[in-house]
């Protein structure tokens, strides 16, 4: 069997759990490829490493590759889902880091998830993302990243004053937003950014996207959710001569004058969730809801 791993450079308390999945995966005589960065980081940090090899695309990963492990937080999770791309390996995560929606693998339960992992036991569900390209003078870019499974955001650049974002569905005019900025979130990215600025939790497979304003100066101004058939387009007002549009984790800086397109992307990912999650447990458990003695 072979299986690819994804992370990111971690406080020493977590070698442990790192050594251990390595053991585990040496014991089972699974052929792991590495992301080069984190291989690099590792050198020296973990033992027993011999069935080991590198990568930096999911090109240069063979073609009977099992799924991709990510090790770390929900940021990490987002990162590797930027290497997959439309690979259509299936992916999932042990969390190191703090709440872990995407990352949903506790890591005091590696031996156990190992265990699901390698046999197969695990459902799989199909997330969609986010899919956009800049417009600027008539001519069409793509920014340096062209998707996201979470949400995009065009935010203000710096803290003097607020941007108007103009935000057309199907060609329609929905909303001039006086705001911080505007999160478009898929239901995956209901649970992030977009539930801390007051937006809606939507279960996943729902075939909606959230538009959710960012500190808005209407106070009447809500959340919508839209369907994901709809193409959004997004023009800024500001007097900086550019504004911040944020993907996942990647965030660059664009013209003022540039329009950004979204749409729903033409793949999908494929999550892995073990028989024993839920959407619903782990918003219960990752959010306390219920949380009251007088439940139990």
């Amino acid at each position: 069997m072979k299986i690819a791993i994804y992370g990111r450079p971690f406080q020493p308390a977590v070698i442990p759990y790192v050594q251990e999945l390595f053991d585990i995966l040496e014991q089972q005589e699974v052929e792991i490829w590495v992301y080069h960065h984190f291989s690099e980081f590792l050198e020296g940090k973990i033992a027993s490493r011999q069935h080991t090899h590198a990568f930096a695309s999911y090109k240069d990963l063979p073609s009977d590759i099992r799924f991709m492990l990510s090790l770390g937080g929900d940021g990490t999770m987002l990162a590797a889902v930027s290497i997959i791309a439309d690979s259509g390996i299936p992916v999932t995560g042990i969390n190191f880091g703090r709440l872990g929606f995407l990352a949903s693998i506790n890591k005091d339960k590696i031996k156990d998830a190992l265990a699901a992992l390698l046999e197969g036991n695990y459902d799989i569900e199909k997330r969609v993302l986010l899919a956009t390209y800049k417009e600027i003078g008539g001519q069409r870019t793509l920014p340096s990243l062209s998707f996201a499974l979470n949400d995009m955001t065009v935010m203000k650049k710096d803290s003097s004053a607020m941007i108007t974002v103009h935000a057309y569905v199907n060609d329609e005019l929905l909303n001039a937003y006086w705001a911080d900025g505007l999160i478009i979130a898929t239901p995956t990215g209901s649970t992030a950014y977009s539930l801390s600025c007051g937006g809606p939790i939507v279960m996943p497979g729902s075939g909606n996207f959230i538009i959710t304003p960012i500190s808005p100066h209407n106070l009447n101004v809500r959340p919508i959710v839209l369907g994901d058939s709809s193409l959004l387009r997004i023009e800024v007002e500001s007097r900086s001569d550019s504004f911040l549009f944020s993907y996942d984790s990647h965030t660059e800086s664009v013209d003022t004058g540039a329009i950004i397109h979204i749409r729903r992307a033409d793949f999908a990912v494929n999550l892995i969730r073990l028989k024993q999650e839920s959407f619903f447990s782990t918003i219960r458990h990752k959010l306390l809801w219920g949380l009251d003695t007088r439940n139990y």
